[in-house]
């Protein structure tokens, strides 16, 4: 099913462009199982193929993504239920709930900066965790604005030179495994990524 719907969104992206990659990276980053990194790696491989510009994926995807963290803070501030929903539930989301508190509590705002690209699966939950915690509004920005940063240039990057020169960054990507293990996706996302850039264009010639 996770696949069908990267699919999906994969081939939405060159029709609908920046906006809908800012509107996946901002549901992302609100704990919905959206695959926002696979999406930005392919919003790379279109820029760099000419058919996305790489100034308004860039920027759509870092608007998105600050906009995730600020609406998930003030929802975990403003008192709302969704986190005793969570924990109540039970299950990964409330054991994330767990764990992103607790990095919360212990280390502030390198915790944010740190769940935006490195342990990128707690994000969204030390968004809600930071605003239930009282963390400083300015303190948490900085570092979400900083850690955003490296996340988006970092697959957009990854996703234009897969496109480009897969044989040359492949063994490099796999060498790094220990940095960011989910980045063993792009060789199989360059190999994707060339099958749609090629439909797509076959498409605009027809």
């Amino acid at each position: 099913m996770t696949q069908s719907l990267g699919d999906s969104l994969l081939a939405l992206l060159p029709d609908y462009g920046a906006p809908f990659l800012a509107a996946i990276t901002l549901l992302s980053c609100l704990a919905l199982p959206v695959p926002s990194s696979l999406v930005m790696m392919a919003a790379g491989g279109f820029a760099a193929a000419g058919d996305l510009s790489y100034t308004a994926v860039i920027s759509a995807a870092l608007l998105g993504a600050v906009a995730g963290d600020q609406l998930g803070f003030w929802l975990g501030r403003s008192g709302s239920d969704i986190l005793k929903r969570m924990e109540n539930r039970g299950g990964k989301q409330a054991h994330a709930l767990a764990r992103a508190s607790h990095l919360t509590r212990q280390r502030g705002g390198v915790a944010v900066f740190l769940t935006r690209w490195l342990l990128s699966p707690l994000g969204p939950y030390v968004n809600f965790a930071a605003g239930a915690a009282r963390m400083g509004w300015r303190g948490f920005s900085a570092a979400s604005v900083a850690g955003e940063s490296v996340w988006v240039v970092l697959y957009i990057g990854i996703g234009a030179g897969a496109t480009q020169q897969l044989e040359t960054l492949w063994p490099l990507i796999s060498d790094a495994s220990g940095i960011l293990v989910t980045l063993a996706v792009a060789g199989l996302l360059a190999l994707r990524l060339r099958h749609l850039l090629h439909a797509h264009k076959m498409e605009k010639g027809g």
